[in-house]
């Protein structure tokens, strides 16, 4: 080719080099953002569903998926030895609302391998488990993939809160006893003794909101910090619902749960962070000298409180962030907390009469009958701690 043809050519390739990419990929995501926004427009639930199989991906942690459902009219339906396959799937509610609820699945057990979940489901067939021993004769599951369903509170439906499962797997053998194997034509495992009956301490509701978090990844019980706002209240914090009604300008001191961490190369410093409470999120802006001054509780807190001021553009409502105060104690406090709230539970869920009532009866009672309902900061003391997973992005 004659070189001035060359350079012409090579000058329209290097322009759509440019722009032609980002034109495209422009037009591809904002068809994939209108086809998503329409999905959790008209089916929520589906949209859920759909998010929760396809972890670990996104901005967004399956607690805060959940949530965003619920706040949304979906039934979402715990972990259930007898209704969950491994993925989430759908399942008609059983009342008058619209639209069908999320039943969590097997995958949300923290530890428990896929084929262990298949097996599961595929012994249980069309007739349910009555209880542990039964699951591990049955399905043959090995005793510590009986501890991760129990953890995960899946026995409920059985009537057996978490505690009570695990004690029930305790009972098992580790391995077929050759004598009980010689006196059963199946070769089926046998438990190697018969455990009296125990009356187990109940567990405080705080307690099974912070186990919740370490099984599942979330809990459909209260949110953490529910267990906390009198304490919060008493030293003059707001809850992140209130500052859609508060003036620009206004200083605040909001709690929460941190839930994200952005700091954009774009951004010259500056850091975005995403906190929620039990009414729901606000969006802080920290200063790149703010940040520097406080970088250890930004990178390691899981709970803080933001001094600052809220600042208002339109309906968009951010505070920006003078100080940072580490609130990690208080949230492992929660373990220590009881206030009753009933666990949502399906049609046929028979562990419904055990929600909210601790397990022993008592509403609103802990161990030892004690409530901490007025619980303050200097009578709590922090336990091993609730893990809310965060993302972090920089």
């Amino acid at each position: 080719y004659e070189r001035s043809f060359a350079e012409r050519t090579f000058s329209q390739l290097e322009g759509f080099g440019s722009y032609g990419f980002p034109e495209s990929h422009a037009a591809s995501f904002a068809l994939i953002a209108y086809a998503s926004s329409w999905l959790k427009c008209h089916h929520p639930d589906v949209f859920c569903c759909a998010l929760l199989n396809a972890q670990p991906m996104g901005f967004y942690a399956p607690a805060q998926v959940v949530r965003d459902a619920q706040e949304h009219g979906v039934g979402v339906r715990p972990v259930c030895i007898n209704a969950s396959r491994w993925d989430c799937t759908l399942e008609p509610r059983g009342d008058k609302a619209s639209g069908l609820a999320v039943r969590l699945g097997l995958r949300m057990a923290t530890g428990l391998a896929n084929h262990h979940g298949a097996q599961l489901v595929a012994y249980r067939g069309s007739q349910p488990y009555a209880g542990v021993e039964e699951v591990w004769r049955r399905a043959g599951l090995p005793a510590a993939a009986l501890e991760r369903l129990a953890e995960a509170d899946a026995f409920r439906a059985l009537g057996l809160d978490r505690r009570q499962a695990l004690w029930a797997v305790k009972s098992l053998a580790s391995a077929v006893l050759p004598l009980f194997a010689a006196a059963d034509a199946q070769q089926r495992p046998q438990p190697e003794l018969v455990e009296p009956p125990v009356t187990l301490a109940a567990m405080w509701e705080g307690g099974q909101v912070v186990e919740d978090y370490r099984s599942t990844g979330l809990s459909l019980r209260r949110h953490p910090v529910a267990f906390l706002r009198a304490a919060l209240q008493a030293r003059g914090m707001l809850a992140c619902g209130d500052l859609g009604h508060s003036r620009d300008g206004r200083r605040v001191i909001v709690p929460g749960i941190v839930l994200v961490r952005q700091r954009p190369g774009s951004a010259k410093g500056v850091m975005f962070i995403t906190i929620e409470d039990e009414t729901g999120v606000a969006n802080l802006i920290l200063w790149p000298d703010r940040f520097e001054r406080q970088r250890r509780v930004v990178l390691s807190a899981s709970m803080i409180a933001c001094h600052g001021r809220v600042q208002r553009e339109g309906a968009v409502v951010h505070v920006v962030a003078d100080r940072l105060e580490d609130l990690s104690d208080l949230l492992r406090s929660v373990g220590e907390r009881d206030e009753p709230f009933p666990v949502p539970h399906g049609g046929g869920d028979e562990g419904g009469k055990l929600a909210g009532r601790n397990g022993c009866g008592l509403p609103g009672t802990g161990p030892g009958g004690r409530t901490a309902r007025n619980a303050s900061l200097a009578n709590v003391q922090p336990g091993p701690g609730i893990k809310v997973p965060t993302r972090d992005f920089r």
